[in-house]
């Protein structure tokens, strides 16, 4: 694949990433890890407006399901060690502008998701610990909250606790397989599916996928064989990127990239042109960002490289002009840049 790079503005800090659909128009949402503001932009990247000024530290903004002209957004999450006043809020464009309200205080909320099943939205919400005494203090570790998002969104959010214990509680990505839609949390203890109820007063579920210590996983079929690998970056921050197939015994580590990749973030995956590709970024070093997939004539994974120097935190598929496009907030740079893929 080929990329063509567009700088569409620059925040400082910058790192959430989304997509909302105001008035039938979609548009791109940004926003930043400190005291900064949260910007949209329509998808050729240009400013449309800015949804608000502060407080900042926002982690993960998700467009809520079914509805236009509304999204769910963290606020206050500046750091591990800064984000013990973390809470949920739900952001309305209506005919005076965007109206924020707060739904839910939830200290070191990190990431979280609205999974829609049959008509109910549930939450699934996820804290990166769950308190500290001092700096880098991690002897609290994290837990999953779930939830039923109320019909209006900015009505307060009831939430409970499904799994605890969790260290780093990082990584979260969304997989969906024959319409289900399922979380794939990472932490410490390794890499969970996470599945909300299919029936009515049903249960959640998880699943233990791979053991092993993790900051962030995609599970897409990468070598088109029937079977997702997961695709995992770990340990918490860390600098590993590889590649786990299963089989009859298991998860079995079938690619490694081969130099380490201080700080890897960015993670997202899609199918780009008819092949399935993971996007994964790192924000030290030498900052790559790069396309991982599998060469079935060679019966190797390779990868692309779309930038190199930028510093993705985080980044995202969506398409424009018929094409699809790689959206990243380049935080150590402070851009937003936008990334034709053309094939």
């Amino acid at each position: 694949m080929n990329y063509r790079k567009q700088v569409i503005g620059t925040l400082e800090k910058c790192y959430a990433l989304s997509t909302v659909t105001v008035n039938g128009q979609s548009s791109l949402l940004v926003a930043a890890e400190k005291h900064n503001p949260c910007r949209r932009f329509d998808l050729a990247g240009n400013l449309l407006d800015t949804v608000w000024e502060e407080p900042g530290g926002i982690m993960t903004m998700v467009p809520v399901p079914g509805m236009e002209n509304a999204f769910l957004s963290t606020h206050k999450f500046y750091s591990p060690n800064d984000s013990a006043e973390a809470f949920l809020v739900c952001a309305q464009r209506t005919q005076a502008g965007w109206q924020v309200t707060k739904v839910a205080d939830l200290p070191f909320v990190h990431r979280f998701d609205i999974l829609p099943v049959n008509g109910v939205n549930y939450i699934l919400a996820c804290t990166l610990k769950s308190g500290h005494e001092y700096k880098n203090d991690w002897r609290f570790p994290g837990k999953l909250y779930v939830g039923v998002l109320p019909e209006d969104p900015a009505q307060p959010l009831e939430l409970t606790v499904l799994r605890e214990g969790l260290g780093h509680n990082h990584g979260y990505t969304r997989f969906v397989k024959d319409g289900v839609i399922h979380g794939i949390v990472s932490c410490d203890q390794g890499v969970f599916e996470v599945t909300p109820p299919q029936n009515p007063g049903g249960e959640w579920t998880v699943e233990t996928l791979l053991a092993e210590a993790c900051s962030d996983a995609v599970k897409l079929d990468l070598d088109g064989d029937g079977v997702e690998e997961l695709f995992t970056i770990s340990p918490f921050h860390g600098d590993t990127v590889a590649i786990w197939h299963r089989d009859d015994a298991g998860w079995q580590k079938v690619y490694q990239y081969p130099e380490p990749l201080p700080f890897l973030h960015a993670i997202f995956g899609g199918t780009v042109y008819g092949r399935p590709t993971v996007y994964c970024g790192n924000r030290e070093g030498e900052r790559l960002l790069a396309g991982f997939w599998y060469d079935a004539a060679s019966g190797a994974y390779r990868y692309d490289t779309v930038d190199k120097g930028a510093g993705a935190a985080n980044c995202m598929l969506f398409e424009r002009d018929g094409h699809p496009a790689l959206l990243a907030s380049n935080r150590e740079t402070d851009e937003i840049a936008i990334y034709d893929i053309l094939d």
